[in-house]
């Protein structure tokens, strides 16, 4: 947008804040609304970069390059790192989680404009439980605005190192800054640490909980914001909870994963409710009524997929399916949501992590 002569003057600094938020976001719209793939290229030294899974990770320099629906080329400097905890210091991905830190006069006019720093998930064990997160991270923005958007991307790479290899491509998938998504939503990320659960909504957090289960992930807590983060309207409002990070969930079913050994769970696909207690079962009837009313569209997710291989659809549909069934039936619905008012269960268990 341009804005000539004298008509600048009248807008106030409040109209002008607007107008570039309207911009930032139409370039994050641009970005991450978009279902095709995204292909990108990176070229740099992937032999340091992919060794770098232990201690403080590095930054490498990088560049990446893609063309516009113009066909025009952009390519843009960048600094690259490894990142994340299990899937990066455990030694068990061929691609560890990486970083992309954009410098912002580098990204002028291209799609990453107003990017900063971006989660690029690479495949761990293969291409197929990294689209089953993928897939995990659109169904939930089927139910709510506050959750983090994702775009895959067909990834080449082109290797700068002494002893250059060839990489086969490969599927990846960005996530949303977490800025812009918080943003997006006309609020900000939270700071302030050891929050409890009891200080989100009960709505917002019954939609996050609720969701937990219905994916079968364990792997979260609100105190320790274990693949979580808030985000709040102002200092004075309640935080709303953001889940990512889902490659421990039952219906990823990652071959490395596994619940934590305090949670007494045979698998990732057992589902265990990890919200904290609340006797009066009635309290779920919103969330539940909200879920049934995005059942068509979860499962048109699937059955439409273009990407999901037939095996992976017909394990998420019947995952789907064991979901519905029981938060659809009185009695094992309070079996299922009751689980933690039990002294002798382990709904009081905090996740941690591997967070130092």
């Amino acid at each position: 947008m341009i804005i000539r002569g004298n008509l600048s003057k009248s807008f106030s600094a409040g109209a002008m804040l607007l107008l570039f938020s309207h911009c930032a976001f139409a370039q994050n719209h641009e970005l991450l609304e978009s279902e095709e793939i995204l292909e990108i290229s990176l070229k740099g030294d992937f032999g340091k970069l992919l060794k770098d899974t232990k201690g403080e990770p590095q930054y490498f320099d990088f560049s990446l390059s893609y063309v516009d629906n113009f066909q025009n080329k952009h390519e843009i400097p960048l600094r690259v790192r490894t990142r994340g905890h299990f899937r990066r210091e455990m030694n068990i991905c061929s691609f560890p989680p990486i970083l992309l830190n954009f410098s912002k006069e580098n990204v002028l006019n291209t799609i990453f404009q107003n990017q900063d720093k971006l989660k690029l998930v690479m495949p761990c064990k293969g291409e197929k439980y990294l689209l089953r997160e993928f897939y995990v991270y659109k169904l939930y923005n089927l139910i709510t605005d506050q959750s983090f958007k994702v775009r895959l991307v067909k990834l080449t790479f082109e290797d700068l190192s002494p002893k250059s290899k060839e990489f086969e491509p490969i599927l990846a998938f960005i996530i949303e800054d977490e800025d812009l998504m918080a943003e997006r939503n006309q609020m900000a990320s939270v700071d302030q640490s050891l929050i409890r659960p009891e200080s989100v909504p009960v709505p917002e957090f019954l939609r996050m909980a609720v969701f937990q289960y219905l994916i079968g992930n364990t792997d979260w807590s609100i105190q320790y914001r274990q693949n979580i983060k808030l985000i709040n309207v102002d200092k004075s409002s309640l935080p709303v909870a953001v889940p990512y990070d889902f490659d421990h969930a039952g219906m990823v079913d990652a071959p490395y994963a596994k619940p934590a050994p305090e949670l007494q769970l045979l698998a990732v696909t057992e589902r265990r409710y990890r919200g904290y207690c609340m006797q009066d079962i009635q309290v779920f009837d919103e969330t539940i009524a909200l879920f049934n009313s995005k059942k068509d569209v979860i499962y048109k997710l699937y059955y439409d997929s273009q990407v999901l291989d037939e095996k992976s659809i017909k394990s998420s549909i019947k995952y789907l399916d064991g979901f519905y069934d029981i938060v659809n039936n009185q009695k094992k619905r309070k079996s299922e949501f009751h689980y933690p008012c039990l002294e002798e269960g382990t709904g009081n268990v905090v996740i941690k992590g591997l967070k130092k």
